[in-house]
């Protein structure tokens, strides 16, 4: 008597039955126009993320320059100044919700000095600067997912 058969269309079923789920949460996440989709229960736990090309659009006022600024590069990460992030994640520009910024563009900032909070697997990695110098352009907002590579900002 040979019950494999059974355990196999069994098994079959519970993977057909669990790629249909993982399909329906990328339709929602497509459908809503999420970056990211997390579901967890105690016997599961499924995050979803989109990987885009192009950097989030915002709208912005002009504002006059006082003195000339340096050419930033196509790939920001090129930039010899960049900061880029170490992992993939959700990156915090503050120690809490309600605090203000570890630094705002045109800051001062000293090496070693906290620069972003990355969440990663439910660990808080602060990014620090790796010299001293002027924050030039920050490239992230406040619980915004980020890419391994990705830059943050650049400090000269």
């Amino acid at each position: 008597m040979a019950t494999t058969p059974k355990k196999s269309a069994a098994k079959t079923a519970a993977a057909s039955n669990e790629a249909s789920f993982v399909k329906e949460l990328a339709y929602i996440l497509d459908q809503a126009g999420l970056a990211e989709l997390e579901y967890e229960t105690e016997a599961v736990a499924i995050r979803l993320s989109r990987v885009t090309a192009a950097a989030p659009v915002t709208a912005a006022a002009p504002v006059a320059i006082a003195e000339p600024v340096a050419e930033l590069p196509a790939n920001p990460a090129d930039h010899p100044g960049a900061v880029k992030s170490p992992m993939v994640g959700t990156v915090y520009t503050a120690p809490e919700p309600d605090a203000p910024a570890f630094i705002t563009e045109g800051a001062t900032v000293t090496a070693g000095q906290t620069l972003f909070i990355v969440e990663a697997m439910k660990v808080m990695n602060p990014i620090t600067a790796p010299k001293a110098g002027t924050v030039v352009k920050i490239f992230v907002q406040n619980a915004q997912p980020i890419e391994f590579g990705e830059a943050l900002v650049i400090v000269e």
